[in-house]
């Protein structure tokens, strides 16, 4: 379970203060896979961050009573200086997890054959993609955090295989992805929410959030 308890968040743009949350409370629970639909600009990352633990509330509690995983994309964990295989059996220590298991799983998803043996700073986006995406599904959550959909790479059997482990993850997880577009949410989620005014409107539906979405983009 996932729980935010009157939680308030804004951040200082040197010209207003934007609220990205306003004493929002709402929960989300295992086995109840959530979208949340949010114009871009308006917070979506910074609410996803605070979600895995990445920033902290100004007000207000965020409970957590399962294992989250990092947002799909995030390299705050991993060190540009060091390969994919170091880090990958870093980050396996971290999670009291087998290093040999976590780098060969890393190594056969990402396909980077001996760039995997370089440091990550010199990778390119879609490689950095690459390795972000092969250690999130080498280590088990109960909640996968996802901003904005998999990340776009142009190596087809990459994707081929990270979307087919996803899917397969998702059937016994839960799912909590935000983005701009419903149909990005229509893959992952049956509820959905819409990000507005600093609120989470929470529906049991994604057509009833889509419809409250639509209106408001058109307002």
């Amino acid at each position: 379970m996932l729980e935010f308890v009157n939680v308030s968040k804004s951040f200082w743009t040197g010209i207003q203060r934007k609220v990205i949350l306003d004493r929002a409370s709402f929960r989300v629970e295992l086995g109840n896979s959530m979208g949340i639909l949010a114009p871009n600009g308006t917070g979506k990352t910074t609410l996803i961050n605070m979600m895995a633990g990445l920033e902290k509330p100004d007000e207000g509690e965020i409970n957590r009573t399962c294992r989250i995983s990092f947002p799909l994309g995030f390299m705050g964990g991993v060190s540009p200086r060091h390969s994919a295989k170091e880090n990958s059996r870093y980050i396996a220590r971290l999670y009291g997890l087998d290093p040999d298991y976590i780098e060969a799983f890393c190594r056969w998803l990402c396909g980077l054959e001996e760039y995997f043996d370089r440091p990550v700073g010199t990778y390119s986006q879609g490689m950095s993609s690459r390795f972000s995406f092969a250690l999130m599904l080498a280590l088990d959550f109960d909640m996968y955090l996802i901003d904005e959909g998999m990340p776009s790479t142009t190596d087809v059997e990459f994707n081929r295989k990270a979307g087919s482990l996803l899917r397969e993850r998702l059937r016994r997880a839960t799912v909590v992805i935000v983005s701009h577009q419903a149909s990005t949410l229509e893959k992952f989620c049956k509820s959905a929410a819409v990000l507005k005014n600093g609120q989470l409107h929470m529906f049991d539906t994604l057509e009833e959030a889509k419809r409250l979405y639509d209106y408001e983009s058109q307002s």
